[in-house]
């Protein structure tokens, strides 16, 4: 009876460890699923992350150091590219905004070229190329000042916008003071460099040609027009620099806030 028991008891030690034993198989199976799938999800997780690092980076950044961040890109804008309009040759050596005749003058200049005036021709083009240059040397400030006192509302839309962006809302935003301020400064600069008096001996010399339809052109406007056109493109010139060649973004900020574009 004893030995009875004893075996009993022996095989009743036996089930109670293989009870024990499975649950804990099926528990270490499960946590090690478990472990794997979180594995896996933080691996998912960190990827996202990494994709979307800039658009994170972009949510720590507030207004208004993305809005400096566009004020300094336009400022090195005009430091970098404005600055080499100023100089002799500044428009009329480059051919990005160089001022031409005016399309109402362009038989003119067709005209004096043909009866071997061309030298007349190309000192009228170079004197108005004289006046953008002399006239940009006293706008710069105007600029200048127009960018400090801007207000980007939309700043974020501007910086994640197009290529140039920036400087088609600096454009908006200021075309019609600096127009006002401009027009003035570059009548001056006509006269300063004698572009009135080349250009009344050039009209003179046409208006004497036979059978020509006489012309006497304002060109105080169409200079600063052009003059104006010219800036906002060399300004575009740097921006584009600074949103594709990560090394032209040279300070903390440019690189902060040009990375969300990115």
């Amino acid at each position: 009876m004893i030995i009875f028991e004893s075996k009993n008891f022996t095989l009743m030690k036996r089930l109670l460890l293989v009870a024990f034993l499975v649950p804990a198989t099926c528990f270490a199976q499960l946590d090690g699923f478990i472990k794997k799938a979180t594995e896996k999800v933080q691996s998912k997780t960190e990827k996202t992350q990494t994709k979307t690092s800039s658009k994170k980076t972009g949510s720590l950044l507030g207004t208004t150091d993305i809005s400096a961040g566009l004020k300094e890109a336009l400022q090195k804008g005009i430091s970098e590219q404005v600055t080499k309009l100023t100089a002799v040759d500044g428009f009329y050596k480059n051919e990005a905004v160089k001022i031409l005749f005016p399309e109402e003058l362009q038989k003119v200049d067709k005209t004096l070229r043909s009866m071997g005036l061309s030298s007349l021709a190309d000192e009228g083009i170079k004197v108005l190329n004289r006046a953008a240059e002399d006239a940009v040397k006293e706008a710069t400030p105007i600029f200048v000042s127009a960018i400090k006192n801007m207000k980007f509302a939309d700043a974020k839309n501007i910086l994640l916008g197009n290529e140039d962006a920036a400087t088609t809302y600096l454009q908006g935003a200021t075309s019609t003071e600096l127009y006002t301020k401009f027009n003035p400064v570059v009548k001056t600069s006509l006269s300063n460099v004698g572009a009135d008096k080349v250009w009344e001996g050039i009209i003179k010399k046409y208006n004497t040609i036979p059978l020509v339809t006489k012309v006497n052109p304002d060109l105080n406007d169409y200079v600063t027009d052009k003059a104006m056109e010219g800036v906002f493109k060399m300004i575009s010139v740097e921006e584009k620099k600074i949103r594709t060649d990560i090394g032209a973004r040279t300070s903390p900020l440019l690189k902060k806030v040009f990375a969300m574009q990115d």
